[in-house]
């Protein structure tokens, strides 16, 4: 028997109006699909490049292919967006939209532009399992994955919006993209890989793996599954230096801990001096941000091509800490960069509009019109006391 008659055979799963949604599907899925359809093989690739290098959401518009089988795609077959149910802009140009999906559930995904990149952040789930005390997102509830279709999605309804369709080679408003919205991704690993797939294949939507990255608070399993099948740059939130405090902010420690995360980023197949891995550390006052805690950091990343990102805690309703002041994170940031580490204080952008990080908070689980002008005064309180 031949190893070709092992092949799977994909059957598609019909919305309850009865279409088939052949946005993230893979190429293979589409073929099949196009196939099992009646139709010749060589057209799933003409309508893989309308759907993610033309941005084409009507088959009419499909121009290289007869007005009939127009006509007959759209009789089975949608190119479906989820649904935008609020778009906020932030005084700082960052753009959050809520999104729904046809089950009713939402999330939410954040463009971050900046003058020479724009960076979209993508979520993986609705709700979040892990529960880190310093997140917002982890407030609320897992509520189930999003599918690979839901999660490419989210990158093709933020290029709707900003008109970047055909697929530019050059000058891409959206040229950067984090698995860092709600949801620890490696949790979701299926379809966030192959939902990534394919906005990196080069005959469509075409995003370079040098420009994704993946954030995990640190599914050790996973870490080195990722970087050998896509490949792409690696964040790991680590906020703490000891296993006792990590476990008390971020319960999956206990699970992974430290040591085994580290262990699994040495691992990484695509880490070098090139494309160092990231650690985000959340700077929480008087828990995490002392010399002694900067200098445990150093040692702990020692021999790993490694930066970290210092990330100013955005507060939240609610929230059980406070940021530790700039002239704090002024001085750890030293520390850690005379070690040889590059130490960014990220800037926080969005805060007015709950989008910064550690912010995202579906509605599904909504914030009230209080809550929203509280945190917003909050925060201007304590820019004002420390002269920001």
């Amino acid at each position: 028997m031949s190893a070709s008659s092992h092949a799977s055979v994909f059957a598609p799963t019909p919305r309850p109006d009865g279409l088939i949604n052949l946005v993230g599907l893979s190429k293979d899925e589409l073929k099949q699909t196009v196939v099992q359809a009646g139709l010749p093989a060589f057209r799933a690739k003409q309508i893989w490049h309308w759907i993610y290098h033309r941005g084409t959401t009507d088959f009419a518009a499909m121009s290289d292919l007869s007005k009939e089988l127009r006509s007959s795609l759209g009789d089975r077959f949608i190119i479906d967006r989820p649904v935008i149910d609020t778009k906020q802009v932030s005084e700082d140009g960052t753009t959050k939209w809520l999104l729904r999906w046809p089950d009713g559930q939402q999330v939410e995904s954040v463009l971050i532009p900046e003058t020479d990149r724009g960076t979209l952040c993508v979520s993986s789930q609705v709700g979040c399992t892990l529960t880190c005390r310093f997140c917002h997102t982890g407030t609320q509830r897992l509520v189930r994955n999003l599918e690979a279709a839901e999660i490419v999605g989210q990158v093709m309804l933020a290029r709707d919006e900003l008109g970047e369709w055909p697929s530019p080679n050059e000058g891409r408003l959206i040229s950067n993209i984090v698995m860092m919205g709600m949801g620890e991704p490696l949790f979701n690993y299926d379809n966030v890989a192959k939902a990534l797939r394919i906005v990196m294949d080069e005959e469509g939507i075409s995003l370079s793996k040098r420009r994704i990255t993946l954030s995990t608070s640190g599914v050790a399993p996973m870490i080195e599954r990722c970087g050998r099948e896509l490949g792409v740059n690696l964040a790991i939130s680590l906020h703490a230096v000891t296993d006792e405090l990590r476990s008390r902010i971020i319960p999956l420690n206990k699970k992974y801990p430290i040591a085994e995360v580290l262990q699994a980023c040495r691992n990484y197949p695509s880490a070098g001096n090139t494309r160092r891995i990231t650690f985000e550390y959340v700077m929480l006052a008087g828990v995490n941000d002392s010399d002694a805690d900067a200098r445990a950091l150093v040692k702990l990343l020692r021999g790993l091509p490694a930066k970290v990102n210092l990330i100013p805690f955005n507060e939240w309703p609610g929230s059980p800490f406070a940021c530790s002041t700039p002239e704090r994170i002024e001085k750890f940031a030293a520390i850690v960069n005379d070690a040889g580490y590059a130490s960014p204080v990220r800037t926080p952008r969005g805060r007015d509009i709950l989008a910064a990080c550690g912010q995202l908070k579906s509605a599904s689980v909504r914030i009230s019109t209080a809550e929203r002008a509280a945190i917003s005064q909050l925060m201007a309180d304590k820019e004002a006391a420390v002269g920001l």
